[in-house]
């Protein structure tokens, strides 16, 4: 059956949250911390003058180094979690409630299982690490000082499978509300309704009908005209005022169906999306708003239009720029159910705690335009009990009952030669989602013929067969690859093996100092790897384009010895014509392009032209003997025309660090990160790609240094010092601005053997 459904939605950034609600106020700045033993830490009479000053977003985890015994293993990557306290002195007068209204500390995400405290006494508690909660303070406030505790216990590990954090890592905001008047956005729901005389090219519609309602205070519909459309191509948002709130909106419609696949906004759209966890590499779990929109941006620049938040709600900010960068998603709610991954996981708590955190996932996200789908589960332990299915229905219930305008789906799996019964559960699900199970397609469809596919996780390297299963088939509608970030837990996914290293699977062994997932189109400093240009190519570029794209498969036995391969993991490849005592020995080049010929030169000596198609799978792979210089790789059109050209240079000795800022100008508001990128150039301004060097890095003036650290998932030097060094080349710095305007000066300096050169950058706080 062809089911279509129409969304409008909300859009809010740090400042937007603050500015479009009066009555919310930032409560990240000015807390106490600690994370030694304390048993009183919410008495009012106690003296937290020596704890450490911090704002938040805060994860006390990520200041650490990995340790090989630390109580998270090698699923959180080898950090310590534990318990910690948080203490915040607010004056009455910035708690002021007028009669009738209350007032709430709303939590964005703490992780995870806290108590909440005004003045000694609980006012709330929350366990799941990943979803929103409020606490009503209001019967808790007296005259004079008030004293907010915050009490988070990470301590029972493991209870994730992948690095959680530790600590108020997300933002909380004090809001005050009263009943009679709409100002909670909870309760708002915009959704449209109808869409009229959509265009051809599905960009634009004369009119639409948005239905407003805001819990049971008010329910009408409104017309919008000349209406853009919302698209990952055109992100198109609106203005809405609703009572005391001033939101954004975006207008869209999609359908999808076994026969003519995912339509959206009328037109047929493959679905290129990838996973992503929710942390932020080097900066932990802390959820800045301006690293959640650098992670859509990351994204986007792969050339992924969908995201799967695997496998929990992710923020409230990155959803905003999902909405506004135009990246569609499937916002997911859990990991496992009933039975254990982990000994403390979900399961502990799930019967308390599901209704909750389903609604309240729901209720903030509800009117994001970019969320096309909910998730309520992958790859369940339990999925061969029959029980599964009344649990999966009696969760979609709870997201149905709250938001009906969009399909439920569900990570299945299979780790045996089950999987035909798992039918009465993928009967639940609105799609089904198919991890790594894509091979079942074509049985599945003559099976059930109205099934409607998209592939939940899938391999790095099956990314060709996966574009092709989705082209081909419009029953299967997109496949997400795992994954589209490289993070931190789960530690060596995705990473090849060289010698004297465990040859097993990242779950098999333990690969310390390995502490982080390097399965990632892009990697943790924002580097996109080969991998990530094929796929984007793939699906991306058209057939016959002149794009071009070289890079250089590593020799195998080249200085680490013999390469081993893992399920998650690709050939190790890089851009880099840098092969120190190789020279006369075979090296492979790679070339992905969808022009009909490529052609390979060295130090302008033609050395080979292919014939490239989708029977060669849109690559080329040229052996050559290694000689330094310039290797240079053209697209060629059908008329032997020469087009695009892609270059490796062989470079010389490392003589500088180059700075280079995302942006040179950030606010003054404590919340805002410059990321700057640290490349290691020789005296022309080459990269020196395999360049590992130490650098140290200082921020002096009105911004502080946030973390400093490179790609490489073996360095142990936490993320937060100011030492790092550099990988392949390269390496990230990360500031925090401060509250005041003014100028901030970063540098970066190399060690004396490397002639110790400093470079300096300086940007601006306003």
């Amino acid at each position: 059956m062809k089911k279509t459904i129409f969304v409008i939605c909300l859009l809010g950034t740090f400042a937007a949250y603050v500015h479009a609600q009066s009555k919310v106020k930032c409560f990240d700045f000015g807390w106490k911390f600690t994370n030694q033993e304390i048993t009183d830490g919410q008495s009012v009479s106690l003296d937290d003058s020596k704890w450490k000053s911090i704002d938040l977003p805060h994860d006390w985890d990520i200041s650490h180094s990995p340790v090989a015994n630390a109580p998270t293993g090698k699923g959180g990557g080898y950090f310590p979690a534990g318990k910690g306290w948080y203490r915040k002195h607010v004056k009455d007068s910035e708690l002021n409630v007028n009669e009738g209204e209350t007032m709430w500390l709303h939590f964005e995400g703490v992780y995870q299982d806290c108590k909440v405290y005004v003045n000694g006494r609980q006012a709330g508690n929350h366990f799941y690490g990943y979803t929103p909660f409020k606490v009503n303070i209001t019967p808790y406030i007296c005259k004079g000082m008030n004293t907010i505790a915050v009490m988070v216990d990470n301590s029972r590990q493991p209870n994730c499978r992948w690095y959680s954090g530790s600590g108020i890592y997300r933002h909380v905001w004090l809001e005050t509300y009263d009943k009679n008047k709409m100002d909670d956005p909870q309760k708002l729901f915009i959704r449209t309704e109808r869409i009229f005389g959509i265009s051809a090219d599905g960009t634009h519609a004369d009119s639409a009908a948005v239905r407003v309602t805001y819990d049971n205070q008010l329910d009408e519909t409104r017309m919008l005209r000349n209406v853009e459309l919302w698209s990952p191509d055109s992100p198109k948002l609106y203005d809405i005022k609703v009572g005391e709130l001033t939101v954004k909106h975006g207008v869209r419609t999609f359908s999808y169906d076994a026969k003519k696949g995912f339509l959206l906004n009328g037109q047929p759209t493959l679905i290129n999306g990838a996973c992503v966890h929710h942390d932020n590499g080097v900066l932990g779990a802390m959820a800045f708003d301006a690293a959640e929109i650098r992670k859509v941006r990351l994204m986007k620049e792969a050339g992924f239009n969908l995201i799967r938040t695997s496998h929990n709600p992710q923020t409230r900010a990155m959803l905003d720029a999902c909405d506004s960068l135009g990246m569609m998603v499937v916002d997911e709610s859990f990991d496992g159910w009933y039975s254990e991954k982990n000994p403390y996981d979900y399961h502990i708590s799930i019967d308390s705690c599901y209704t909750e955190d389903i609604t309240a996932m729901v209720l903030r996200d509800r009117n994001h335009p970019c969320i096309i789908s909910y998730s309520i589960g992958n790859e369940v332990i339990e999925r061969k009990d029959i029980r599964v299915i009344h649990t999966a229905g009696k969760f979609k219930n709870v997201i149905t009952s709250l938001d009906n305008t969009r399909p439920v789906t569900e990570a299945l799996c299979a780790w045996d030669s089950d999987w035909e019964i798992y039918d009465p559960h993928a009967a639940v699900l609105d799609i089904v989602g198919y991890n790594y199970m894509m091979h079942k397609a074509e049985s599945d469809h003559e099976r059930c013929p109205e099934r409607v596919m998209w592939q939940t996780e899938s391999y790095p390297r099956d990314a060709f067969a996966n574009w092709k299963h989705t082209v081909e088939r419009p029953y299967i509608i997109g496949d997400m690859v795992w994954t589209g970030l490289d993070y931190l837990g789960e530690s060596a996914i995705g990473l090849w093996h060289y010698e004297n290293e465990p040859r097993d699977e990242h779950w098999q062994a333990e690969h310390f100092p390995y502490h982080g997932a390097y399965c990632g189109d892009v990697d943790l400093t924002g580097w996109r790897k080969p991998i990530s240009h094929y796929r984007d190519m793939l699906w991306n570029v058209e057939e016959g384009a002149a794009d071009v794209y070289l890079a250089v498969r590593e020799p195998d036995y080249y200085v680490n010895g013999h390469v081993t391969e893992t399920m998650w993991s690709v050939w190790p490849t890089w851009e880099s014509w840098n092969w120190r005592g190789w020279e006369g020995k075979d090296i492979e080049a790679e070339i992905y392009t969808k022009a009909p010929k490529v052609r390979l030169y060295l130090n302008d000596k033609l050395i080979a032209e292919r014939d490239v198609n989708i029977d060669t799978q849109y690559k080329a792979v040229i052996k050559l003997p290694y000689q330094p210089g310039i290797l240079k790789a053209v697209s060629v059109d059908a008329n032997g025309k020469e087009m695009a050209e892609s270059t490796l240079r062989t470079s010389g000795e490392p003589a500088a660090i180059r700075l280079t800022p995302d942006r040179k100008i950030i606010s003054a508001n404590g919340q805002d990160l410059a990321f700057i990128y640290v490349d290691v150039v020789d005296k022309d301004g080459n990269i020196v790609a395999d360049a590992d060097i130490p650098v140290t890095v200082s921020v002096k003036g009105q911004a502080s240094l946030l973390a400093a650290a490179s790609a490489n998932l073996k360095d142990l030097e936490p993320k937060t010092s100011p030492n790092v060094t550099t990988y392949k080349g390269k390496a990230i710095i990360v500031v925090r601005s401060g509250r005041k305007a003014g100028k901030a000066i970063i540098s970066a300096t190399m060690p004396k053997e490397n002639g110790s050169k400093s470079t300096s950058l300086t940007i601006t706080c306003k």
